[in-house]
């Protein structure tokens, strides 16, 4: 299973271009358009990671941080900030905070990814830390209730999952799945988006994936071969 990130942006460049790379980097991402919306989805998914801009209307970066950090499960969620603001006293402020890292705006993709990637390794490395205390009975600082299960830290290996397919197995990834059950259903790309919280960009990039793995040419005939070889739930 892949990690899952949350991204936090009232700009919608941003948050799309984030979420679109990251997708396509093997991770499921979830996205929001301000901190009440991103901390509600935060107790809705138990994200692996937050990427949070500060200025957003309704509530802010820190003020968000500050309401996760007092959920006793997420105080070791892994916090980037994205952001336009750069002063010392700011960043001060975002790190006793619990913020993990600040990355200013504008910034290179392949920097994102690089940073993601290595606060994710630091986390899984802390929390099977802690499940070896727990096992060997020493007291941890931390609730147990921070431990989760985390999934493999190379996200778009293990994604697959094969299923017989004509005379061949077919190798479709979590995500393609969940895609292609939705299309089947009749739904339009930004139907799907909504559902799965991506964009609609992205997700016709998993359905010409599915057609290109089903040797098909289009969305009708991908359905009807789908539901003839019974691919979809």
């Amino acid at each position: 299973m892949p990690f899952t990130i949350l991204v936090t942006d009232d700009n919608v460049g941003t948050r799309l271009s984030v979420s679109d790379y990251l997708e396509m980097s093997g991770y499921i991402v979830i996205r929001a358009e301000n901190g009440e919306e991103a901390l509600s989805l935060i107790d809705q998914y138990h994200p692996h990671l937050l990427v949070a801009d500060i200025n957003m209307p309704k509530m802010d970066g820190y003020q968000l941080v500050r309401n996760v950090r007092a959920k006793p499960a997420f105080r070791l969620l892994p916090v980037i900030f994205l952001t336009e603001r750069g002063t010392t006293e700011e960043r001060i402020m975002g790190y006793q905070l619990g913020c993990d890292l600040y990355l200013p705006k504008p910034f290179e993709m392949q920097e994102l990814g690089a940073v993601i990637r290595s606060l994710l390794e630091r986390s899984q490395i802390i929390q099977a830390e802690l499940r070896i205390s727990i096992a060997e009975g020493k007291p941890s600082p931390i609730p147990t209730s921070t431990t989760q299960t985390l999934p493999n830290p190379h996200p778009n290996v293990s994604l697959a999952e094969e299923i017989t397919f004509g005379s061949h197995t077919l190798s479709l990834t979590e995500r393609e799945q969940q895609v292609l059950n939705l299309l089947t259903q009749g739904l339009s790309n930004g139907q799907i988006g909504q559902k799965l919280h991506l964009s609609p960009r992205t997700i016709e990039k998993y359905v010409s994936s599915i057609l290109r793995k089903t040797d098909t040419n289009n969305r009708a005939e991908l359905v009807r071969v789908a539901l003839e070889n019974h691919l979809v739930d």
